[in-house]
């Protein structure tokens, strides 16, 4: 594999994106709550300039979901900074966290309404809310929690809620859940391959191994300790690695190496290595404890 020359070329939207975008303008008409969802791991790389724009001007409550995988010190940062703009939520859908502190806030921030409705005699207004959030951020995950109920469909990979659907949380709450939308296109490519990196796009449409190569580059740089003790990767065998012109590819044979990625004959397997990687790097196996 010759040296990456960071042309790597990413972009993905499929039409249905676009026909959720005018289906969520739509639907915003009948919201009181707008909650977006980032990935707490790349916040910015996940945030939806279209997203941003049409829902200016509505309640809206920004959760940092999957907080569990992202470096604790950061994601407070990523708390203070977007604290500024709206009230903001670290959470984990899989264990539960912050889930009740989003019920909360969402009470507080309907209280001038409800009271409002009070006054003209409605006391059992429905708070509607409207989830919006990249594909694979953990919508679905996070309204099972929510909603304490696992009657959607759930699954690490984009492009699985395609149609909109209306959850009952609690009395007199429902939230809309919509398919995630990306956006045409990528402000820049470290935004592609962060998107890329968390599985946001679908694997089958891009050089699987081109992407694991560039994320195996930044792990090297910024999460050398992790990478080593998840590969057992000796301060010998990273000495050889060091020297190689191409270090990066050298690591990645390495770990195919090491993981018993090989093909018939022992030949070191690119693809089933790169795999690998990708899905260690998402699972959280890469992040440094």
């Amino acid at each position: 594999m010759e040296q990456n020359s960071g042309k790597t070329n990413i972009n993905w939207y499929p039409g249905h994106m676009f026909k959720t975008k005018k289906e969520i303008i739509e639907n915003l008409k009948l919201i009181d709550i707008v909650i977006e969802l980032l990935d707490a791991r790349i916040p910015k790389s996940s945030r939806n300039p279209d997203i941003l724009e049409i829902t200016k001007g509505k309640r809206k409550i920004i959760l940092l979901n999957k907080a569990d995988l992202a470096d604790e010190t950061i994601n407070q940062k990523w708390v203070k900074a977007l604290q500024k703009e709206t009230t903001t939520i670290l959470t984990d859908s899989h264990s539960g966290k912050g889930i009740e502190k989003v019920l909360k806030i969402m009470a507080t921030l309907m209280e001038d309404e409800k009271q409002k409705q009070r006054e003209r005699g409605r006391i059992n207004k429905t708070i509607r809310v409207m989830i919006l959030g990249i594909p694979n951020v953990g919508k679905s995950s996070f309204i099972n929690r929510i909603a304490k109920k696992g009657s959607m469909e759930v699954a690490n990979r984009p492009g699985v809620t395609r149609q909109k659907q209306w959850i009952r949380i609690g009395k007199n709450q429902e939230l809309l859940d919509t398919p995630g939308v990306l956006w045409p296109k990528f402000d820049s490519q470290e935004v592609a391959l962060n998107l890329a990196f968390t599985g946001t796009i679908k694997d089958d449409l891009l050089e699987r191994v081109e992407i694991a190569y560039e994320l195996l580059k930044r792990l090297l740089d910024q999460k050398l300790e992790s990478l080593l003790a998840r590969y057992k990767i000796t301060s010998e065998e990273m000495a050889v690695i060091e020297k190689n012109e191409n270090k990066i590819y050298t690591c990645m044979q390495v770990i195919g190496q090491k993981r018993g990625a090989l093909k018939q004959g022992g030949e070191i397997d690119d693809e089933k290595t790169a795999r690998l990687i990708l899905e260690d790097f998402r699972s959280g196996k890469l992040r440094k404890d």
